[in-house]
């Protein structure tokens, strides 16, 4: 049932784009570390070529991703397809952490919409691309994006992100060091 691909073709492509929700799974080496799995949303994931991906990655309550890539670079993102056939499509890779301070920033972020609150951007060259049926994968229907992580961001402002990354986004939940 699963069949595993070289490289990101146009159907993998169509089918990547056509996904309103994506997933990044992350650890630490440490094997009592706590292993991440995040839903992302919004228009956060770029393909920029045939075995490399990326992601802005925003502001948020926990930096796991960062850390654990910091610390070792492996990634797994999948995408799953919950309207039309079923699928779930696998891309593991290496990646590494772009900081707004990094000079190959501004480079990158012309590839994303404008968004307050962006962390840094996530680029995974892609080791493993696989698919599976996806047959225990819900039918749903995706609504619309949800406003609270735009608004949350504009009511902090710029210095309450500052602030709350100092907070938050400091440590890991295993202390690795994050943004």
């Amino acid at each position: 049932m699963g069949k595993p691909y070289p490289e990101l073709d146009e159907a993998l492509r169509q089918f990547i784009q056509a996904q309103s929700v994506f997933f990044i799974a992350t650890a630490p080496l440490d094997p009592n570390g706590h292993v991440n799995l995040s839903p992302k949303g919004l228009d956060t994931f770029r393909i920029l070529g045939p075995r490399t991906v990326a992601y802005l990655d925003l502001v948020g309550s926990g930096v796991e991703t960062i850390s654990h890539v910091k610390e070792n670079g492996r990634i797994v993102i999948m995408f799953c397809a919950f309207e039309g056939p079923p699928k779930v499509l696998r891309l593991h890779g290496r990646a590494r952490v772009i900081l707004p301070a990094d000079a190959e920033f501004p480079e990158f972020a012309r590839q994303f919409p404008a968004y307050d609150g962006v962390r840094g951007i996530i680029i995974a060259e892609l080791t493993r691309i696989n698919d599976s049926c996806g047959y225990g994968v819900p039918l749903l229907k995706h609504e619309s994006e949800r406003p609270q992580l735009p608004a949350w961001i504009d009511r902090k402002g710029p210095d309450g992100l500052k602030q709350y990354q100092r907070d938050k986004n400091a440590k890991s939940l295993d202390g690795l060091p994050g943004v």
